[in-house]
């Protein structure tokens, strides 16, 4: 099939990267956005904008991770727009309260915060990779970090 695309030996096709990334990029915009439906659709719209310049994309899953961030950070800011006009509070993230009380915690952070502790605590990645990610130097994600951190302890306590 990658011959009758026109892609290189070795290069993954949309197809299967949609496969092998279609859950773990859906875990992560879940992770950002605390809804099972906009993570759905951050990560169809992320392959979706992908799909056009796919042959020329050296780095499909870093560009779709990113893509997954970028979409999730503008998904937050409408519906900030939105929350502002009416008013509404946010779904919960899980049925567990503890993890509920944590969630919402989270979700309070700036946005750059938030994206910093999920992309670093539960996608696992090194602070110089979130930093790509972002779009940040390594040493402001370190501070970023830092700052989500003190802000969750100080909520916490």
């Amino acid at each position: 099939m990658t011959e009758l695309r026109g892609i290189e030996p070795g290069m993954p096709t949309l197809e299967a990267t949609y496969r092998e990334l279609h859950l773990p990029l859906r875990r992560l915009a879940f992770l950002l956005t605390g809804s099972r439906e906009t993570a759905e659709d951050v990560v169809q719209n992320a392959f979706a904008s992908a799909q056009p310049r796919w042959d020329g994309i050296e780095a499909p899953a870093a560009y779709l991770r990113r893509s997954v961030v970028n979409l999730a950070k503008d998904h937050h800011r409408r519906e900030l727009r939105r929350r502002r006009l009416l008013r509404v509070e946010p779904e919960a993230v899980t049925a567990i309260p503890e993890l509920d009380e944590t969630w919402a915690l989270i979700r309070r952070l700036p946005s750059i915060q938030r994206a910093v502790v999920v992309l670093h605590f539960y996608e696992d990645l090194p602070l110089v990779e979130v930093g790509r990610l972002l779009g940040r130097p390594a040493s402001t994600v370190r501070s970023d970090l830092r700052r989500a951190l003190a802000r969750l302890r100080k909520d916490l306590s």
